[in-house]
């Protein structure tokens, strides 16, 4: 897919619309997830989205293949998110704020118990400082390598190291500590 992605960001960088709509195509819906993801905003994640595709569309022909596509792509999506969040004060989000709902499946039991986890884990990804929190989401949702990591967030792939093994840390303190077990 990578080699396929390298020759459409050729095309592009020749004025290529049609090979465009395809590398939209082909990263929009990951693109997406993995900058909603840090907003958790829609209308915002959609913004920056498509400052990401337009910037694409200004220095595709400047890609010099030293990294995967991929990882040249999501770092103009990370950079882009970062300045966002810089200009952006946060808005405290306490579990009173989240809608139950009542499931009358016979799962339901398993359900909520999966959702709440899924809430300690949220939780505890938005306790961790931003370094390790982009390390995490890097490696675990997006499923990128130590190395790519270091390339998008521009430092050596010992830091990265570092860094995950203290959100890791982190992570299980954490949850530990929310759903009453030792860490």
């Amino acid at each position: 897919m990578d080699m396929d992605a390298q020759q459409l960001l050729k095309k592009i960088g020749e004025g290529d619309e049609k090979a465009f709509a395809d590398f939209y195509t082909l990263y929009e819906n990951r693109l997406y997830r993995f900058i909603k993801s840090k907003l958790n905003d829609s209308f915002e994640a959609s913004d920056i989205l498509h400052e990401t595709f337009m910037e694409v569309w200004r220095k595709a022909g400047k890609f010099e293949g030293r990294s995967k596509v991929s990882t040249w792509l999501f770092s103009i999506a990370y950079f882009k998110t970062v300045d966002k969040l810089r200009k952006k004060t946060p808005i405290p989000v306490s579990d009173e704020d989240m809608p139950e709902i009542a499931d009358e499946n016979p799962d339901a039991m398993a359900c909520l118990l999966s959702q709440e986890k899924n809430r300690h884990v949220a939780f505890c990804l938005e306790t961790l400082k931003a370094a390790h929190r982009a390390v995490m989401q890097l490696a675990f949702f997006e499923e990128l390598s130590y190395s790519e990591i270091a390339k998008i967030e521009d430092c050596p792939e010992n830091t990265v190291k570092t860094r995950m093994f203290h959100a890791k840390q982190a992570m299980k303190h954490c949850l530990a500590g929310r759903m009453g077990e030792k860490a």
